[in-house]
């Protein structure tokens, strides 16, 4: 995965537990694409200043990970989802093809169901 790409869903996870300063700034630069002299700039601070609420947000985001790993598990389990839900279509088109049980489909619509809110 790519490393800005990380950072922001880890921000999406953890970003609570930076300071305000920290947050928006990698708010900014992971999610809203701006660079360090433009956030900088907006802030009426030094691009060094903002390189370094960057890195200490980096590094609390990713130390949490590796301590309770949530955001791993909720990647984990999004693929998990999309694994039943291919299965579950499978069973659905054999059923339409051979068996044509209302009541497998109806089970398979139900289960869809779950997995879908499973992903919110």
């Amino acid at each position: 995965m790519d490393k800005n790409i990380y950072l922001s869903l880890l921000l999406d996870f953890y970003g609570e537990l930076l300071t305000e300063k920290q947050r928006e700034y990698a708010d900014l630069y992971y999610n809203e694409n701006l660079t360090l002299s433009e956030i900088a700039e907006n802030d009426g601070i030094s691009r060094q200043a903002v390189r370094d609420a960057l890195l200490r947000a980096e590094i609390a985001l990713t130390d949490t990970e590796k301590r309770t790993g949530l955001a791993a598990r909720h990647t984990q389990l999004l693929k998990q989802i999309e694994t039943a839900e291919a299965l579950v279509s499978q069973i659905s088109a054999l059923n339409a093809e051979k068996l044509q049980n209302p009541a497998l489909l109806s089970i398979c619509a139900e289960l869809q169901h779950v997995l879908e809110e499973m992903k919110l």
